[in-house]
C-alpha cells in the first residue's frame, strides 16, 4: 500500500509576517552598512582563502579537533598559512613597487638628458615614425611629426598631473594599505580556523533550494580558482618572461614595460603585442633592423605564445566564456568597482549566466536536461 503524501500547505501571510520581513530587510541593510568599509579586504581575504584552502585542508584532515593536540595544531596551521599568505602578497608587491618607481625615475632622467644633449633626436624619431605609419598603411594614414608631438605632450601632461596627485596622497595610501592588510590577515586567520562553519552560516541566509546553493558555491570556487590561474597567473608569467626578454635586448626600464605588459595581456586578440611591437619598431627606426625583427620574433614566441599554450591548460574548458566578454567584464568591473572589479567583473558575468541557467531549469524553459546537468555538475557556463 502506497503511503499518501501530505499535501503542502501554503504559507499564510499576515501583518506580523510582513513586519518580520521588513525588520529583517532593514537589519540586513544595516549589517551591509557595517561591513561596507571593509568590503575590499574581506573580498580579497575570501579569494585568498579559496585559493589556498585545498592545501590547508590536506594538512589538517587527519587532526582530531576534540583533543588538545588537534586544537593546538589547528591554530598553528591557521597562523602559518595566514603569515604565508601575507608574505606572498607583501614581499612581491613591495619589491616590484620599489623597482618600478626607480626605473620610472631613471627613464625620466635619461629622456631629459637625451633631449637636452640632442634636441633634434625626438623630432627625427617622430619623422621616421610618421613615414613608417604612412608606408605600412599604403598612404591611407597621414600623420605628421607635429601631430604625434602634440598628442605626446597632451598625454604626458595628463599623466604627470595624475602622478602629482598620487604622490600627494602616498602617505595616506600606504596607511590605508597597511590597515587593509591587517584586516585581510585577521579575516584569513579565522577563515582557516572556521571556514566551513562560516560558509554554512552564510549560506543558511540564502532562501533558495539547497542544490542551487551547492551549484552556486561550486561555481564561485571554480570561477575564482580558474580566473586566478587562467588569467592572472598567465599574465604574471607573460610579464615575467617579458621582463627577461626586455633585459636581454637591453631595453632600459624593463620592469616598467613588463608591468605594462601584465595589464595589456587582458586585451583580447592583441594583448602584449601593444607593447613589444612598438618597442621593436623603435629599435628598427633607430637603425637596428635585424635586432628589431629578432626581438619581435622572440617576443611573439615566448611572450604572446604563453597565452596561447598555457591559458587553455589552466582553464581546462571550465570557464567557457568568450574572451571578449571577459575583457568587457574586467573593464566594466574596474570602471564601476575599482580594483575589485578586476575579479568581481568576470565573477558577476559568469554568475549571471549561471543563475540564468538555474532559472531556465527551474521553470523548464529551453532544454530541461541541460539545466539538470548544470546543477549536478556544479554548472558549467
Amino acid at each position: 500500500m502506497k503511503k499518501l503524501k501530505t499535501p503542502l500547505v501554503p504559507v499564510q501571510w499576515n501583518i506580523q509576517s510582513y513586519v518580520f520581513v521588513g525588520l529583517l530587510v532593514l537589519l540586513f541593510i544595516a549589517v551591509l552598512r557595517l561591513i561596507a568599509p571593509f568590503f575590499t579586504p574581506l573580498l580579497w581575504a575570501v579569494l585568498l582563502y579559496i585559493l589556498l584552502s585545498p592545501l590547508h585542508r590536506r594538512l589538517i584532515r587527519n587532526l582530531n579537533f576534540d583533543t588538545l593536540k588537534g586544537k593546538i595544531f589547528r591554530y598553528f596551521w591557521a597562523g602559518i598559512f595566514t603569515a604565508g599568505t601575507v608574505v606572498i602578497i607583501l614581499v612581491p608587491i613591495f619589491l616590484v613597487a620599489v623597482m618600478f618607481f626607480q626605473q620610472v625615475m631613471e627613464l625620466g632622467q635619461q629622456a631629459y638628458s637625451l633631449l637636452s644633449e640632442r634636441p633634434e633626436y625626438l623630432n627625427d624619431l617622430l619623422i621616421r615614425l610618421s613615414a613608417f605609419i604612412h608606408e605600412i598603411s599604403a598612404g591611407q594614414i597621414v600623420i605628421t611629426a607635429d601631430d604625434i608631438m602634440n598628442q605626446l605632450i597632451t598625454t604626458l601632461t595628463h599623466e604627470l598631473q595624475r602622478v602629482v596627485l598620487l604622490s600627494g596622497n602616498i602617505a595616506m595610501n600606504v596607511g590605508i594599505f597597511a590597515f587593509s592588510m591587517l584586516i585581510v590577515s585577521f579575516s584569513v586567520f579565522f577563515f582557516y580556523l572556521d571556514g566551513p562553519y562560516l560558509a554554512r552560516l552564510t549560506l543558511r541566509t540564502i532562501p533558495i533550494k539547497n542544490e542551487y546553493i551547492i551549484a552556486l558555491t561550486t561555481k564561485f570556487k571554480d570561477i575564482t580558482r580558474n580566473l586566478f590561474f587562467g588569467y592572472i597567473i598567465v599574465a604574471l608569467l607573460q610579464a615575467t618572461v617579458a621582463f627577461f626578454v626586455y633585459n636581454i635586448f637591453g631595453y632600459r626600464g624593463s620592469l616598467v614595460f613588463a608591468v605594462i605588459t601584465f595589464f595589456l595581456v587582458f586585451i583580447p586578440m592583441i594583448g602584449a603585442t601593444m607593447i613589444w611591437v612598438p618597442l621593436g619598431a623603435i629599435r628598427m627606426l633607430s637603425g637596428d633592423i635585424a635586432g628589431g625583427l629578432l626581438f619581435m620574433f622572440i617576443s611573439y614566441i615566448f611572450i604572446s605564445g604563453i597565452d596561447v599554450v598555457l591559458r587553455p591548460i589552466f582553464l581546462k574548458d571550465r570557464i567557457q566564456l568568450h574572451p571578449l566578454l571577459v575583457f568587457f567584464a574586467i573593464l566594466g568591473g574596474i570602471a564601476t568597482l575599482g580594483f575589485n572589479g578586476f575579479i568581481l567583473g568576470p565573477v558577476l558575468m559568469i554568475f549571471f549566466l549561471t543563475v540564468l541557467d538555474l532559472f531556465l531549469a527551474e521553470h523548464k524553459i529551453g532544454s530541461q536536461d541541460h539545466g539538470e546537468n548544470e546543477i549536478q555538475a556544479g554548472t558549467q557556463v
